[in-house]
């Protein structure tokens, strides 16, 4: 092998759980030349990652007239052919994906077991030994079809010095020194039924403070920063907050230095997880087995409705998901984590 192609376009935490891919590639084929299509969203953690030799920048906005998809067409699938791929990797599974995997022209094409929207027609689907297990297995599945011997999964994320002193600095200047311990709170999802509410968040915030963990609010985008401001209006003593004020890398390094990391299912949760820090998941609508923290399937606390693992974004029962997630069950499972990692 010596040009191999991976189409993992989105969403953020999609993409960090498809990174191990990229080690298990390098691993069985230290000389091919890994290439990497995605979109913008998620384009900065696989920035400088040392098993990427090349990332390709999808820009699906481009595409969706037919004026614009006329015009970047031809660049486009000319940048792709810039190589002659041996083999191409469809884990997003989607139309989209298996147009570029088309386009990319490889000679062996392979993706994931549940591909949608005509992708299983161009790229043959891999239904390996986990493929009712968690998706970065799901993932490496693929890579294990491709001749990889998947031994250790490492989620390579590469930060800068840069990147490091910028977040040190953004910690101390609020306070947080280092070995001073917190705990990282990712208060916001893209689905309105991954969110913790508020005032749970706040809640748990002052019984921090008072077991001597500072709770750190992160995040980021206009909805984050409301939910932050939400929080903190609801604390008694306010949460540091660097919701906005860090980019993905700088919130890695954040990641690392914190005690634990709480939130939901998404991207920077799953970051926190393949980084290897204490991570506790509170999931509803999606189910540990597929989605939970990875490595640390039982830290998640999955809701108490029959419901749950429906995969809906919007409860259709207009319930409020994780609210029945009691702030004492967190408090609970976040003490035993902390003791089990002190011993």
């Amino acid at each position: 092998m010596e040009n191999i192609l991976v189409v993992k376009l989105s969403a953020i935490g999609d993409v960090i759980h498809a990174l191990p891919v990229s080690y298990a590639i390098k691993e069985q084929y230290p000389k091919a030349h890994l290439t990497w299509v995605v979109e913008q969203a998620a384009y900065a953690i696989l920035a400088d990652n040392p098993c990427i030799d090349e990332l390709i920048l999808f820009e699906k906005a481009k595409f969706r007239s037919i004026g614009g998809f006329l015009r970047e067409i031809g660049p486009f699938r000319r940048r792709l052919r810039t190589r002659r791929y041996d083999a191409s990797l469809d884990l997003q599974g989607l139309f989209k994906s298996a147009a570029i995997a088309w386009n990319a022209g490889a000679k062996l094409r392979i993706g994931t077991a549940n591909m949608r929207e005509g992708a299983h027609l161009v790229s043959r689907p891999v239904r390996g030994a986990h493929a009712e297990g968690h998706i970065v297995e799901r993932y490496l599945d693929v890579a294990r079809a491709l001749g990889c011997r998947v031994g250790e999964v490492r989620f390579p994320v590469s930060v800068s010095d840069r990147d490091r002193m910028a977040a040190d600095t953004l910690l101390a200047r609020e306070g947080v020194q280092e070995g001073r311990p917190f705990v990282a709170f990712a208060v916001g999802a893209n689905w309105p039924n991954k969110r913790w509410p508020v005032e749970h968040f706040a809640a748990l915030a002052d019984r921090l403070y008072h077991a001597h963990y500072v709770p750190v609010l992160v995040g980021g985008g206009r909805l984050d920063a409301t939910l932050a401001e939400d929080i903190l209006r609801a604390s008694e003593i306010p949460p540091v907050n660097l919701v906005g004020r860090t980019n993905l890398k700088q919130l890695a390094h954040v990641f690392t230095r914190a005690a634990l990391v709480l939130g939901g299912d998404t991207g920077p949760v799953h970051l926190a997880a393949g980084l290897r820090v204490p991570t506790v998941m509170l999931m509803g609508p999606t189910d540990a087995n597929r989605n939970g923290p990875y490595g640390q399937l039982q830290n998640a606390i999955e809701v108490d409705r029959p419901c749950r693992g429906c995969w809906k974004r919007a409860c259709p029962k207009g319930l409020d998901c994780l609210a029945a997630i009691s702030v004492d069950a967190v408090a609970a499972k976040i003490g035993a984590v902390l003791r089990s990692v002190r011993r």
